[in-house]
């Protein structure tokens, strides 16, 4: 008795396996989280105006939460790539949000400056509007199962 070689036993499991059907692209899970996160970012824009982004309140709040955290351990919290976080850090620094200091082993501390901590009040009021404005086509049920599905989804890949 013969054994089949390697490169046969791959060509009989690939003639085997079964491709799943092509769905349209409105559909899949990616396309739709995708158009979700623009519907969020318009949103927020159309309550806030242009004069802070997304990524810009999460950094605020998450310093307001934790001040003097260092940028990488930010970048975690907002699971931001560093180079990123330390890109929009340095423009929050310029626009006098937050207050870099430079620690130990070229790390940064960051803080919310006086400033940043008014703008930061000053969009607090409108988060909720922003959240009420993007769930606004499903049922308060629905709403809470979305956010759940939505932290359960984000959980794993963390």
């Amino acid at each position: 008795m013969s054994k089949a070689s390697p490169s046969a036993k791959t060509s009989t499991a690939r003639k085997t396996t079964k491709v799943p059907a092509v769905m349209p692209v409105h559909d899949e899970p990616g396309h739709l989280i995708r158009r979700a996160q623009q519907l969020a970012v318009a949103r927020f824009h159309e309550v806030h105006g242009r004069n802070a982004t997304p990524i810009q309140y999460a950094i605020l709040r998450t310093l307001q939460e934790s001040p003097g955290i260092d940028q990488v351990t930010l970048a975690q919290k907002i699971a931001l790539d560093t180079s990123t976080t330390a890109d929009i850090a340095t423009r929050l620094e310029a626009k006098g949000w937050i207050e870099r200091k430079v620690m130990p082993r070229r790390q940064r501390s960051l803080s919310l400056t006086p400033t940043g901590a008014e703008v930061l009040l000053e969009l607090q009021p409108g988060i909720e509007l922003v959240y009420q404005a993007v769930l606004r086509n499903l049922e308060p049920a629905e709403q809470d199962e979305f956010m759940r599905l939505l932290r359960k989804l984000v959980q794993i890949d963390n």
